[in-house]
């Protein structure tokens, strides 16, 4: 590589240039890391000669990122906060303690993960669980998630592995009170006169489970509709109406008796959830550990599913 092509980049230029970028001005960058505005000043000079470009408007005493700065900035400050994220998981809190980082879909982490976090911790003690909760995309390649738990995952991203749940088991559920109400729900066809909870994000609706039931019609234009499961099922716990989702989710609400399947079914059955890790670090004995305990618990789960279903009168699968 010749040296057009590579150019040697003083850290502390770039750590005075990122602080400077992010706090908008010299003398706060000076604070920030504890020396003089015109430290500050020299490094970005030195940090811009080495780039052969301005980084800085100075207007007076005030500074302004050129088009270029402000570009460079948003990757060098990224750059630094994935550096920050990295020391805080690599440091140990404690004696022998690791820090974990799993990002969750929100009913997921609401639903099943949060419940469960006492039973991990218990059977690893040394792991800490940071759990974060969030529908946006995560690039695991920054360095600041170490597992993302992801819905309808689809292929995995360059340099990741992807592990599926188990299949999701969709099925109707509502409140016993309802269930048992001045109108019972003893069959498909009797949901016709109660409301309908639609979770609109999940890959199966009410719309599938209506065309593998022979004469049943339901209005699927009226009804409440969420964009999160938890909520939906929240909902159906309350009273609301009959939502239709996962037994994986639901499992809280039914083992409290707050939900019941208010008849023998079935179920639509989807690939759901999927456990997304880097490769580089798939092996780590936190995440290994992390993901056997899950992968374990799961297992379980699917187990109860099956015979709950299998107590309402159900043989088999769909």
């Amino acid at each position: 590589m010749n040296g057009a092509m590579r150019k040697r980049i003083s850290i502390k230029a770039l750590q005075a240039f990122e602080a400077a970028a992010r706090l908008g001005s010299f003398a706060t960058a000076a604070e920030d890391l504890g020396l003089t505005p015109s430290a500050i000043s020299h490094q970005v000079k030195i940090l811009e000669e080495q780039l052969g470009l301005p980084l800085f408007h100075r207007v007076h005493r005030s500074v302004a990122l050129t088009d270029a700065g402000r570009t460079y900035a948003n990757e060098i400050i990224g750059a630094f906060a994935r550096m920050e994220a990295a020391t805080r998981n690599v440091t140990t809190t404690g004696s022998g303690t690791t820090i974990l980082t799993v990002r969750s879909m929100p009913s997921f982490a609401t639903q099943w993960l949060m419940p469960r976090l006492t039973r991990v911790k218990a059977l690893h003690p040394a792991i800490d669980i940071r759990l974060q909760a969030s529908v946006s995309p995560i690039d695991l390649t920054a360095g600041a998630v170490d597992v993302d738990i992801r819905y309808n995952p689809g292929p995995p991203p360059a340099g990741c592995v992807l592990e599926q749940f188990p299949e999701d088991i969709i099925v109707p559920m509502c409140s016993p009170a309802l269930a048992n109400g001045l109108n019972p729900i003893r069959e498909p066809r009797d949901l016709s006169r109660h409301i309908l909870i639609h979770s609109e994000v999940n890959i199966l609706g009410w719309r599938d489970w209506a065309r593998r039931q022979r004469g049943v019609q339901l209005d699927m234009e009226r009804g409440l509709r969420f964009d999160r499961s938890f909520m939906a099922i929240s909902a159906a716990a309350d009273g609301m109406g009959v939502c239709l989702d996962s037994l994986l989710l639901a499992r809280q609400e039914l083992q409290s008796g707050r939900l019941v399947v208010p008849f023998p079914t079935h179920g639509l059955r989807a690939q759901g959830h999927g456990f997304v890790t880097l490769k580089s670090t798939a092996d780590l004995p936190k995440i290994r550990l992390f993901r056997q305990w899950l992968f374990g618990e799961l297992e379980a789960g699917r187990r109860w599913e099956e015979q709950y279903l299998a107590s309402l009168g159900e043989v088999g699968g769909s």
